[in-house]
């Protein structure tokens, strides 16, 4: 008996890969995050297979389902949204698992913010603005925010910023960021990406509040900020595919004239 912990992707129920479309269908009981897992996704189970949405559930109560199937010898896929490494709250369940020796495993999906990126049509690196991306949030109701992962701290950077979780804190994201960023920096926010209700506002750091506010958005959005969202095109081709760029899968080729020197000798 294994739980499978599986991404299932940012929302769109195509973005799930095969590996974890597969568990799914194999396992005879599912337990799924359904207020950001959509039914689609646990519509690969068996038909015949307990289906059960966590969101109203507690860690206690999970872990009981995960315990009886374990009793059963009956393999458990653990759906969560996104890619399970991020804000999956699956370390504490990992952590029970190992206690009472129930084997598990993990399948990666595709993670928010590269859903976010895709509805945006851009790269979050861009040579010589920016070749970082930090992946945060901020401190609300949910668990405080560790030493030195402040946004100042991480906005003195000038990194790519992908903030979860966060959207009704916006102003503290204005407050923090604006004196590394500009108030002029842009920012996107992307609501339920890839979702058919899917919703980006674009806007800076200084509007971006008022923004968001007038759309009425209060939860499963990410914010991205950074330069690299500009519309400005100015930006240095990267050395990847420079014509000029010599690597070992690409050597230096010869010019027509040191070919025939080369005949030569």
């Amino acid at each position: 008996m294994t739980v499978h912990f599986i991404g299932a992707g940012p929302g769109a129920a195509d973005l799930l890969t095969l590996r974890g479309r597969d568990l799914i269908a194999a396992c005879p009981v599912v337990l799924y995050a359904g207020s950001l897992v959509p039914e689609e996704v646990v519509a690969h189970a068996p038909a015949d297979a307990r289906v059960i949405d966590t969101a109203p559930m507690n860690l206690d109560e999970i872990m009981a389902e995960i315990e009886a199937a374990h009793a059963q010898g009956r393999d458990v896929a653990r759906v969560h949204s996104g890619d399970p490494s991020l804000y999956g709250a699956i370390g504490e369940q990992i952590r029970r698992l190992k206690a009472l020796d129930i084997p598990y495993d993990i399948t990666p999906g595709v993670p928010a913010y590269a859903a976010a990126a895709a509805t945006l049509g851009q790269e979050l690196t861009l040579p010589d603005v920016s070749q970082t991306v930090i992946l945060t949030r901020t401190a609300m109701k949910s668990s405080a925010m560790p030493n030195h992962e402040d946004l100042a701290t991480l906005g003195a950077s000038g990194a790519t910023l992908a903030i979860h979780l966060s959207v009704r804190n916006l102003k503290h994201v204005e407050a923090e960021l604006t004196p590394f960023y500009g108030a002029d920096c842009p920012v996107a926010v992307i609501f339920r990406a890839s979702w058919p209700d899917e919703t980006v506002i674009r806007g800076t750091l200084a509007d971006i509040r008022a923004k968001v506010r007038a759309a009425k958005l209060t939860r499963t959005a990410l914010i991205l900020v950074g330069r690299v969202l500009s519309e400005d095109t100015d930006f240095t081709d990267s050395k990847l595919y420079d014509p000029t760029h010599v690597h070992v899968l690409r050597p230096e080729r010869k010019t027509p004239k040191q070919q025939k020197r080369s005949s030569v000798s």
